[in-house]
């Protein structure tokens, strides 16, 4: 099992900073819209989403498939194009002309999803360790005295940088994928998915390493999953996300103890139990999410919520404040 995360500073100013974020992708052209009298022609895979993260914490974005997280995540990176609304780093705004400004990119990186396919076949892990390095003009280094201090910084032995992806195991390349990510010693690294497709035994040795090198290099970290089980061991905050939407932000502990909407609630009821005599009589969270090009009027989650009522149909629920650092988007919450 991972090591706990360390409690949240709150006397630490935040290293991230986002406003009303709205990412949004066409899904067809303005004259075909015209001619088929469609309103909207985007879709939008981020709405008003706005949270800070402080230097040494971790947040994590939670929620089921398709409801924005991995979008999120690149927009902050500049790998999707936003919109509308700000992203501010150490309080300045490296996306303001629409591309990373200069730097930007060495103190972030990004963790992705898939440990083998986001490697390059063709190349050796000591090519792939030390490519940033080469992306960044830092050519004046010892790239394989670099590509071995990352490779024991990872728990990996030195002969692996011969090695290339196909003779890696997942556990293995997620490694690799954790020694490019802070090779250039980032500020803030964008975890997507960071035990997806792991062994449970292995994905508590990856946490365990993100976790340690965290507190040895001062790292924040922003996790993208749907696994509860990470999110509780490893966050100070987490955000729950709907259909691109924050619907629940606060405390990580705060939330297991008080969640106040339904969904947070069925996503935590939904959670495997480890005794086998404890059975659930029904399903937490029935039915399906709406499509993002049909959203529903009102509230968005009205037509899986089991106390919706017709006020929820129509109104869409702001942001409310439960208590200072937990708000939640709901009429009428689970907790008051």
């Amino acid at each position: 099992m991972a090591e706990p995360a360390r409690s949240a500073r709150p006397d630490t100013l935040p290293l991230l900073e986002v406003e009303r974020l709205h990412v949004r992708f066409p899904l067809m052209g303005p004259i075909k819209a015209g001619l088929l009298q469609v309103q909207n022609r985007f879709l939008d895979a981020v709405l008003d989403v706005s949270f800070r993260l402080r230097a040494g914490t971790t947040l994590a974005l939670v929620g089921e498939s398709g409801s924005g997280k991995s979008t999120l995540g690149r927009a902050i990176l500049g790998l999707v194009p936003i919109a509308d609304g700000t992203v501010k780093f150490e309080s300045e705004e490296p996306l303001k002309t629409g591309k990373p400004a200069p730097g930007y990119l060495r103190h972030v990186a990004m963790m992705f999803q898939d440990p083998i396919s986001s490697l390059s076949p063709r190349r050796t892990v000591k090519s792939l360790i030390a490519e940033p390095f080469i992306v960044h003009g830092l050519t004046d280094r010892d790239l394989d005295a670099e590509a071995r201090r990352l490779l024991a910084l990872v728990g990996l032995p030195k002969d692996f940088a011969d090695r290339y992806p196909h003779q890696l195991s997942g556990g293995q390349a997620r490694r690799v994928g954790v020694a490019r990510a802070v090779a250039l010693s980032p500020k803030l690294i964008v975890a997507d998915e960071p035990t997806a497709g792991l062994d449970v035994s292995v994905q508590g040795e990856i946490l365990n390493l993100m976790t340690r090198l965290q507190r040895e290099l001062g790292l924040t970290y922003l996790v993208i999953t749907h696994n509860l089980a990470v999110v509780r061991h490893v966050s100070d905050e987490m955000a729950i996300m709907y259909m691109g939407r924050f619907v629940e932000y606060g405390p990580t502990q705060e939330i297991f103890a008080r969640a106040a909407h339904p969904y947070t609630d069925g996503l935590i009821a939904a959670q495997p139990l480890p005794d086998p005599d404890k059975r659930r009589a029904e399903v937490a969270l029935k039915g399906e999410v709406p499509s993002l090009a049909r959203r529903p009027a009102g509230c968005e989650f009205h037509t899986r919520c089991p106390q919706a009522q017709d006020f929820c149909r129509h109104e869409r629920p702001a942001v409310r404040a439960l208590n200072p650092g937990h708000s939640h988007r709901c009429h009428f919450p689970l907790v008051g």
